[in-house]
């Protein structure tokens, strides 16, 4: 998987793909890994993944990036702190964050999942040795089998 996304990045680097392109690649592999991970093993039954949450994404101006969505794609902006801030759209959100990296790149990507339980939750991911990390009351964080950040939210966690 990670030969995949750094592929990926470089074919965004050299101008082969675009933003738009990455991202959905990036969204389709983490799909991928996320139906991987939520395999039943050992007789449990996974979660049910119901949309995309969030997006987060690292940019070195993410007011470039806020006015090119809210133009071009009429994402509605809440949350601007001068730093990040969200863009709505649909029942998911992007997240453009300040960031030093030399390239743009997605950090993770959010997930919510149907009928959330925050001890539920820890405790399947708990037993699958993803060792969860809290974020908000309403998600975790774990890794998927490549390394990538994977953030599984409740519905209440929303832009």
């Amino acid at each position: 998987m990670q030969h995949i996304i750094a592929k990926l990045v470089e074919d965004f680097e050299q101008g082969k793909i675009s933003r738009r392109q990455l991202i959905q690649s990036l969204t389709v592999a983490a799909t991928a890994a996320c139906a991987a991970i939520a395999a039943p093993a050992g007789g449990r039954k996974g979660f049910q993944a119901v949309a995309v949450n969030h997006i987060s994404y690292q940019v070195h101006d993410y007011t470039k990036i806020r006015d090119f969505y809210a133009d071009l794609l009429g994402m509605r902006v809440t949350r601007d702190t001068g730093k990040e801030c969200h863009l709505l759209f649909g029942d998911s959100f992007l997240i453009p964050r300040n960031h030093s990296a030399s390239a743009p790149r997605i950090d993770h990507i959010a997930y919510t999942i149907d009928n959330w339980s925050r001890s539920a939750v820890e405790a399947e991911l708990k037993a699958r040795r993803l060792n969860p990390r809290p974020d908000t009351e309403n998600s975790f964080h774990v890794q998927d089998p490549a390394g990538f950040d994977l953030q599984i939210s409740g519905k209440e966690m929303q832009g």
